[in-house]
């Protein structure tokens, strides 16, 4: 039958088929609607963060009317995903340059073990003034203070988590990516992003929950001998405690556990599912993790339009960067290792003058004795954080493992999880002090679960990720050989999750160093326990503006973080990158 014989089918007339195209359907409405409310909630939300703040302008006492929460956890919802999105731009630039460049590598990741090191209430004593100088007039400084102080509990344990992944790319691909020349660009679009998408993710998951950890620390900030409260749930929390309000505390909790399971819903499990599609796998998994906001975006026109519109000058970005970096055939390899070595030396120099500068001010103010017993606390914290990373690994690995091996158990256990490890633990700290008091727990023994409370979630959320990223053929050959239980975790599990172990092990143990702060010191009301240790020395030096013994407290958590980086979890390293890589 030739072609003028068909009978037109009823829906093939170009009219009708344009009309469909261009109709919005309800996925269209649904996604229109929940964009303005977006933007419409950030316009809400963020006219507080410009108005005049100075002498003549001071800060609105906290309320701690339950009406006002909304508008707080927005305040804080905003500044939590300012600061997400400075840590992703920072992990793409800090790791790609460690991963890539060996002469930069041995300083930035020394560098980046520093800055790990460093607590939260050290970036305040040093940026607080400087925001709100660079902003006078604006209660800006002030927000942006904040949001670096959200930003540091974030961007290091992404930039070791997509550090660790280029470190152990699989040689395969790698060797393609070299075969087929594609340039620095080329390589870092298509193979390196993708190939630390599901661990990076995960790693955010367990960042930001980090960043809530520290919400009161850098909403309610002491320092100086000034104080500073911005409208937030952080701050809320800290006047309903310095008020001994347990309703207040409860109506903060209750918001809280609102706020994390819908960012969950509306954010994090669209953003797993979405991450999916970079497994390393030859197989399709059947078990897939799905999102029904995921699920809204695919069936709406709306995103494939914007990005149609956004194409060509993406496009012609893309070009430009691919020209810019592309490689040439015979080009001299001289300059740009001299750069690398020049920029390593100089780098080492300023580093050392800075180190040199700070140990002559130490000791020209508060001499060795007081030296010896930062030393004597901080072993007493490096002890502490010892017993919070044996206890995490022991209980948290085989758990993470059962969830990124079964994704329908990872649909039920993911947001338990991402509850546990959001929930900021500081929170129900003043619930946690008054059991200590009435049962009598010493506060040394007791800070330990405190920070655990904040820490361990390192440990699960790295586990996830490398068991979810273990293809899924070598799982089924596992099962086909007859692979079954101590020999299944010794020949596949444990290899191919130990880089992430070691990811999660190293940030663990900087964010126990850095939950020590708040952990070895918490109040209800005018009762204070404090215990024996680094954290509660550098919370105490920074309330009172002791600069010569924040100087002292921070450079020696420094000196012990950076010693066991680089006697264990550096070795470590190597061995995952030597042994244990796909």
């Amino acid at each position: 039958m030739t072609e003028e014989h068909v009978p037109p089918l009823p829906h093939s007339d170009p009219v009708r088929v344009a009309v469909r195209r261009r109709s919005f359907g309800l996925a269209d409405v649904a996604v229109f609607l929940m964009t303005l409310a977006l933007l419409a909630a950030i316009a809400r939300v963020g006219a507080g963060t410009v108005v005049a703040f100075g002498p003549t302008h001071q800060l609105a006492a906290i309320s701690l009317d339950a009406h006002n929460l909304p508008y707080y956890a927005g305040r804080s919802v905003l500044r939590m995903f300012v600061a997400l999105l400075a840590s992703f731009a920072f992990t793409f630039a800090y790791g790609y340059a460690a991963a890539r460049s060996r002469p930069a590598e041995r300083v930035l990741i020394p560098l980046l073990d520093i800055l790990q090191s460093v607590p939260v209430l050290g970036f305040l004593s040093i940026t607080v003034t400087g925001f709100i100088a660079l902003f006078p007039g604006s209660l800006l400084g002030l927000e942006c203070a904040s949001i670096f102080a959200i930003f540091t509990s974030q961007a290091w344990n992404m930039a070791f988590s997509f550090y660790q992944s280029l470190r152990t790319l699989p040689a395969d691909l790698e060797e393609a990516s070299t075969a087929y020349r594609l340039s620095p660009w080329q390589r870092f679009r298509q193979l390196e992003v993708p190939a630390g998408m599901i661990p990076l993710v995960w790693n955010a998951m367990m960042s930001f929950g980090g960043g809530w950890f520290f919400l009161a620390a850098s909403e309610a900030i002491s320092v100086l001998n000034q104080s500073y409260a911005l409208p937030g749930v952080g701050s809320y929390v800290a006047a309903a405690v310095a008020k001994q309000d347990l309703g207040a505390l409860g109506w903060a909790v209750l918001t809280m556990a609102i706020v994390i399971v819908a960012i969950d819903q509306l954010f994090w499990r669209p953003l797993v599912a979405w991450s999916d599609r970079f497994r390393l796998d030859q197989t399709t998994g059947a078990d897939a993790p799905h999102s029904w906001v995921y699920d809204l975006l695919r069936a709406s026109r709306l995103p494939r339009r914007l990005r149609a519109a956004l194409r060509p000058p993406a496009d012609r970005v893309d070009r430009a960067l691919e020209r810019l970096t592309a490689v040439r055939t015979g080009a001299p390899r001289g300059r740009s290792a001299s750069f690398e070595t020049g920029f390593t030396v100089v780098l080492v120099v300023v580093v050392a003058a800075l180190i040199a500068l700070a140990v002559r001010f130490v000791l020209a103010t508060v001499g060795f004795g007081e030296v010896w017993h930062a030393l004597h606390l901080g072993l007493l914290t490096l002890v502490r954080v010892l017993v919070l990373l044996v206890f995490a690994s022991l209980v948290w690995t085989p758990i993470g493992v059962a969830i990124g091996f079964h994704p329908r158990l990872a649909q039920v256990l993911q947001p338990v999880a991402l509850f546990l490890a959001s929930f900021p633990a500081n929170f129900i700290f003043p619930f946690a002090t008054l059991a200590f008091i009435r049962l009598h727990v010493p506060i040394n023994a007791g800070s330990v679960l405190l920070m655990a409370l904040g820490a361990q979630w390192y440990i699960l959320f790295n586990t996830i990720a490398g068991a979810a990223s273990i293809p899924t053929d070598l799982r089924e050959m596992a099962d086909d050989i007859g692979l079954r239980g101590w020999n299944r975790w010794r020949r596949l599990v444990l290899p191919g999750i130990f880089s992430a172990w070691v990811t999660g092990g190293i940030t663990a143990s900087g964010g126990a160093w850095n939950a020590s702060i708040v952990s070895e010191v918490v109040s209800w009301g005018t009762t204070t326990l404090t215990a024996s240790g680094l954290g509660a020395y550098i919370a105490d030096a920074t309330g009172k503006g002791d600069w010569p013994r924040i100087t002292l407290g921070v450079g020696t958590m420094s000196l012990y973080v950076v010693g066991v980086n680089r006697l264990v979890w550096r070795r470590l390293y190597a061995l995952a990158q030597r042994k244990y890589r796909l």
